[in-house]
């Protein structure tokens, strides 16, 4: 991917991410209201404060400037012919915060367009999750 950030650090705002099946994105973060929340294994929904630090959130920006996350598409949802087709594909929601811009993009985990950015977006949301996960567990 060709590396275009045009985003600073230091206009950083938050990294928000949702995820889930389309009809009910119950896993959530927003790194600036510090709510987490999201499905356990006895499928009931937990809500937390989770803070991620300064290191964590600029490794994640860093991480989305190294992977091209600003270059992929907004969009790589997989087109549905009706509603009951890939109701329990997963879907995720990743968006970065920057005082006068954002990025947002809607990625479907069955999406079969263009791969690098794919992958791209892919990895980039992995990355956050890990980091979530790493904080939750501390």
């Amino acid at each position: 991917m060709i590396k275009n950030a045009p985003f600073r650090y230091s206009d950083f705002e938050y990294i928000s991410i949702q995820y889930g099946v389309p009809d009910s994105m119950l896993n959530s973060y927003n790194s600036a209201s510090q709510q987490y929340q999201y499905l356990n294994r006895d499928n009931e929904v937990v809500e937390k404060k989770l803070k991620l630090t300064d290191d964590d959130l600029l490794f994640l920006h860093r991480k989305a400037m190294e992977m091209g996350f600003w270059n992929v598409d907004d969009d790589m949802t997989t087109p549905r012919t009706d509603s009951l087709e890939g109701r329990n594909v997963p879907r995720y929601v990743l968006e970065y915060k920057y005082k006068e811009k954002g990025k947002t993009v809607i990625l479907d985990a069955d999406y079969s367009g263009n791969q690098k950015m794919k992958d791209a977006a892919k990895t980039t949301i992995e990355k956050v999750l890990e980091m979530i996960n790493i904080a939750n567990a501390r």
